[in-house]
């Protein structure tokens, strides 16, 4: 029978069990269980809104959004968004998931931390997004009922989430700097790496290799 949180299911198949697997062995408790509530806030925000994602590809998408800041899963030259989103793909392939639906999950994924893209696509991009808003940043958040709020948590704490998840972030990102150009992560390694200095927009195009 499938296990009901704050009213949505968690789909009761075994792509999602060996997800579920994959990710637990993967990540420490933080991002376990941060990652669960992904999933369950995006679903809760998709009601609100009238969407109606494939709760396979919500999942999965959720579930995998930050494996690409664990060890094993990531690289020293690739965005952690890009390492999350290629390891998810890897996965599906492995588990007879069209590519048009691979894609979708791998979208999720890639963008959910390019704010004001995710919202105009698809139901899985738009609301893995909406979930890591709700649970990261708290957008959404007042939303939401407040006992619906607690079921998840309970299922699902956050004890000291914003400080840990912060260290997280900066301890994921710290050996690829480069790769924080253009998105939120920049901020994290700006406030919590002594000496980083982000690339400016600005400074990029004005020293290109255009004469003029």
């Amino acid at each position: 029978m499938a296990e009901v949180i704050a009213g949505i299911a968690i789909p009761d198949t075994p792509l999602v069990a060996d997800a579920t697997a994959f990710v637990r062995e993967a990540e420490n408790d933080l991002l376990y269980h941060h990652s669960r509530r992904v999933f369950l806030f995006g679903a809760l925000q998709g009601k609100r809104r009238g969407l109606e994602p494939d709760p396979e590809l919500l999942y999965v998408g959720a579930l995998f959004h930050d494996v690409g800041l664990t060890p094993d899963h990531s690289t020293d030259d690739r965005r952690f968004e890009v390492d999350s989103a290629s390891a998810a793909r890897e996965f599906l392939r492995g588990h007879d998931v069209s590519e048009d639906d691979i894609a979708r999950v791998f979208l999720s994924i890639a963008l959910h931390t390019t704010p004001g893209v995710p919202e105009f696509l698809e139901p899985e991009v738009a609301l893995v997004t909406a979930g890591v808003e709700t649970d990261v940043l708290g957008i959404g958040y007042r939303d939401l009922d407040a006992s619906l709020i607690a079921e998840v948590t309970d299922a699902h704490p956050r004890p000291d989430f914003k400080r840990q998840i912060l260290k997280a972030f900066t301890e994921g990102n710290m050996r690829r700097p480069q790769t924080t150009f253009g998105n939120v992560n920049g901020d994290v390694l700006e406030r919590f790496c002594p000496g980083f200095e982000p690339a400016n927009f600005v400074d990029i195009i004005q020293g290109s290799d255009w004469p003029e």
